[in-house]
């Protein structure tokens, strides 16, 4: 207790202490003018009467009661206190003596386990700004940089170091490499004899002290040309003492050579210079492109210190298009099309793996042949360049008739104004008989106002860049409008419901309000469903068979879209406004999805007959989606206290159920397996589909094989931990599985194709996007362990790169911080903390 007292009382005059002798051991009052040399001990000494004043004022000597009860307070029920308190009453009962005397008794015995106490010797709460761990700092880094073998404040001594005037000549020196290698600066030294490797450009200082002559610095690794002057003598450090003389040399290294300081102490080092090498990049890889026209390329990119830097520059091909019709006349001058590459914000730039990812439907270039040429710079300016990658610069396909011509003749217009008047008598004969043809008395409208304006170009003679873009925006909505039809209008009015609906969760809404919204929403939706549908007419081959599986997935998304919308307005009607915000946005990537789909099939006339076994490896897939689904379901209700699946009913939803995952539990209770049987079964089965899996060759049927065999073992430790009953553990490995089967399916899918010797490589069945063919969509019901939609084919998650957009990075801020608030409620669940624990431990 008095060193606590003490420490309490004086720790301000240590750190005085401490601050007013740092100067003093590092020699830094020597740089100093006496005035202020003077200024700052008086200060100092003033500071530390000042110091001392206060801490004998705050000084309070402990009592032995104090110390006395110190101990009693670590000691079970205070046995001290209690053997110094007497009987208040009963004393003139026997029986009541003889119970306190066995008390007493007790508490002596307690008393012997009494031991002394430490200090405590914590002042955070007396210095919240830290000042005594900062003057320890600096007392520390005063000790550490003094100068061995001198007095405080006095002229140092050594070999290498300035202000050895008083024991003789001295030099210090050292490379400093380019600051874009990340290299640390070497000093001369403290480099062991033998060659010293550094890159190119690296600057290297040598000063020496003393006498002049002492010394000479000899070298030939510094290029004359590029530096004139490398005998200037470098700037004088602080702190060196007057009179000491300075010379000494500042030079680059160019070139590999030898560097030597002759004299007393001197030394000789052999330099190889490591060139910086120029950077290299390639493009790897087929170009993807997506059903919207947007472009995907790999690329990968390398360099010795880091890539700082580049671009792709797209170059119109004319060698390579079909000059014919409206492409006939020379082209009018157009600049390269030129796009950064995505590089990482941080990290290592040394080797970047990435995707160049652009739209460039609205570009003249679209749709026809350019060569593109990817470059890349590093830090000296040195670039690298791919070699010239011919292809088609992808755009946006349209496959109405109408929309299709409107767009050729916009590619025309934009190829050559030359092509103007064959571009208006086209479109007036287009808009000659209109009757059955323009889905909109609106759409003929805006045709007819498009051949105004081109006849007053034609008549003219020239046309301006500003007309030439409204022109050709003009058509490109206009064939939108041929393209999508009434679809877009009723997507907009769907568009205009979502909105409303989701500003009535923001600002809060009645019960009466919230069903006028979603009537509104459920009309929209079904306007625009009833559109879907007519836009997707069905491939000739397919509208004859009998149980078409396309109608069938129609039928079930629009009864799934109806229950998301139910569910919905019931957690709008409980008040859970972000649960029904997360559940509207899921509903608008479905419809979207769904646009995309029936857009697809309509354009290339699929889907066809899908091959047994790629449907029997997706149907594995989807089953342990529903399995991963049940078990996810069982953790819920133990966090909520609710009996698990395997303690209920088959097929008897508990209350608060989503009714869109009923039928899973249906299924699941009818099947009346428990969850580790039916992980088990899974397991047999892919192992089964496995080896009747067709013999195929080449790096994507390895991996294909890889990530199957991954899946496999995935399955096996979740039934572990099934039977564990570790459900935590074993949704995380399932969700291992269902990435792995899906990466399968993928590298299967592209094995098939390679393959053209086997007969299933051109089937359709393999080309829509799915494995079996048959476009499945995302089920709205059906979510993984932290709660995402399920894509396609029930595959969890999506191919969007969800790190790319405008505010992905605020979104995952957002998302992380939502994890980081739910785990500081420690009022939760035990499991559902330690869950989302993981998570943070993960992402």
């Amino acid at each position: 207790m008095v060193a606590e007292r003490l420490w309490h009382a004086f720790w301000p005059l240590g750190a005085i202490a401490l601050v007013l002798a740092a100067p003093r051991i590092s020699g830094v009052d020597t740089a100093l003018p006496d005035s202020a040399r003077a200024l700052w001990f008086w200060s100092g000494g003033a500071a530390l009467v000042l110091a001392l004043a206060l801490g004998l004022r705050r000084l309070r000597w402990p009592r032995l009661s104090e110390a006395r009860a110190r101990v009693d307070a670590r000691l079970p029920g205070r046995p001290l206190a209690a053997l110094a308190d007497r009987q208040a009453m009963g004393s003139a009962d026997p029986g009541s003596r003889a119970l306190w005397q066995a008390h007493l008794g007790r508490m002596r015995a307690l008393s012997h386990g009494a031991a002394p106490v430490p200090p405590t010797l914590e002042a955070a709460a007396r210095d919240p700004m830290g000042l005594r761990l900062m003057a320890l700092l600096i007392f520390s880094v005063a000790v550490i940089f003094a100068q061995p073998g001198a007095a405080p404040g006095g002229p140092t001594a050594g070999t290498a170091h300035p202000g050895a005037t008083t024991t003789g000549p001295a030099w210090e020196g050292w490379i400093e490499p380019p600051a874009h290698t990340g290299q640390p600066t070497l000093y001369l030294a403290d480099l062991a004899r033998g060659p010293v490797e550094v890159p190119e450009g690296a600057r290297v200082t040598i000063r020496l002290y003393g006498n002049e002559g002492a010394h000479r610095i000899e070298q030939t690794v510094a290029d004359p040309d590029a530096d004139p002057a490398p005998g200037t003598p470098p700037e004088a450090p602080p702190g060196t003492p007057p009179g000491t003389t300075l010379a000494g040399e500042s030079f680059a290294v160019a070139r590999s050579g030898r560097i030597a300081i002759t004299g007393a102490g001197g030394r000789e080092w052999q330099v190889i210079a490591l060139p910086d090498l120029p950077p290299a990049v390639t493009g790897i890889g087929p170009v993807e492109v997506d059903a919207a026209g947007v472009l995907a390329q790999p690329f990968t990119a390398r360099d010795d210190y880091g890539i700082t830097g580049g671009t792709a520059t797209f170059t119109l091909d004319p060698a390579r298009i079909d000059r014919r019709h409206g492409l006939a006349p020379e082209p009018m001058p157009r600049s390269p099309i030129t796009v950064d590459l995505p590089l990482p914000h941080a990290g290592d730039r040394r080797e970047i793996a990435a995707r160049l990812v652009g739209d460039f439907s609205l570009h003249p270039w679209a749709n026809l042949p350019v060569q593109v040429v990817y470059r890349v710079s590093d830090a000296p300016e040195q670039s690298g360049a791919s070699a010239p990658e011919p292809m088609i610069l992808p755009g946006r396909r349209f496959f109405q008739p109408v929309a299709r011509a409107l767009i050729e003749l916009r590619r025309d217009l934009l190829w050559s104004h030359e092509n103007t008047g064959r571009v208006l008598e086209l479109l007036s004969a287009t808009a000659h008989r209109p009757e059955g043809l323009f889905p909109s008395e609106a759409a003929l409208l805006r045709l007819r106002a498009l051949i105004s304006d081109l006849a007053a170009i034609d008549a003219r003679g020239t046309m301006t860049s500003a007309e030439e873009e409204a022109i050709a925006q003009g058509l490109w909505d206009l064939a939108l409008t041929f393209e999508e039809g009434r679809l877009a209008d009723a997507r907009e009015r769907l568009a205009r419901a979502q909105e409303r609906l989701s500003e009535a969760m923001r600002t809060g809404a009645t019960a009466a309000e919230i069903a006028d919204l979603m009537a509104e929403l459920r009309a929209a939706t079904d306007d625009y469903l009833d559109l879907l549908a007519e836009d997707a007419a069905p491939a000739p081959d397919m509208t004859d068979q009998p149980g078409n599986a396309q109608d069938d997935r129609r039928e079930v998304s629009q009864d799934q879209i109806r229950e998301v919308m139910d569910r919905i307005q019931n957690l709008m009607e409980e008040g859970r406004m972000d649960e029904a915000a997360a559940l509207m946005r899921q509903l608008d990537e479905l419809l979207q999805n769904l646009e995309m789909q029936q857009g697809g099939a309509a354009g290339e006339g699929r889907p066809g007959p899908a091959d047994p076994r790629m449907r029997d490896l997706e149907e594995t897939l989807r089953d342990q989606q529903d399995l991963s689904d049940d078990a996810f379901r069982d953790l819920q209700d133990r966090f909520n206290g609710r009996p698990a699946q395997g303690d209920r009913p088959p097929g008897k939803p508990l209350p608060g159920d989503d009714p869109a995952q009923t039928g899973t539990d249906e299924a699941a209770g009818d099947e009346g397996q428990d969850l580790v049987q039916r992980q088990e079964e899974l397991r047999r089965a892919l192992e089964s589909q496995q080896a009747q899996l067709p013999g195929l060759t080449g790096e994507a049927a390895d991996r294909a094989r890889g990530a199957l065999d991954e899946a496999g073992r995935a399955m096996d430790r979740a039934a572990d931990a099934l039977a564990r009953d570790d459900l935590a553990q074993a949704i995380d490995e399932q969700a291992q599985a269902l990435s792995a089967l899906r990466e399968g399916l993928r590298e299967l899918n592209r094995a098939l194709a390679e393959n053209a010797r086997d007969p299933l490589a051109g089937d359709p069945a393999m080309q829509d996007g799915t494995p079996d063919g048959t476009g499945t969509r995302p089920v709205p019901g059906r979510r993984d362990p932290l709660g995402r939609q399920a894509g396609d084919g029930g595959l969890t998650g999506s191919d969007r790169d969800v790190r790319e957009g405008p505010d992905a990075d605020s979104r995952a801020r957002e998302l992380l911080e939502e994890l980081r608030r739910r785990a500081g409620e420690r009022g939760r669940d035990p499991m559902e903390l330690d869950y989302l624990e993981r998570l943070l431990e993960r992402f």
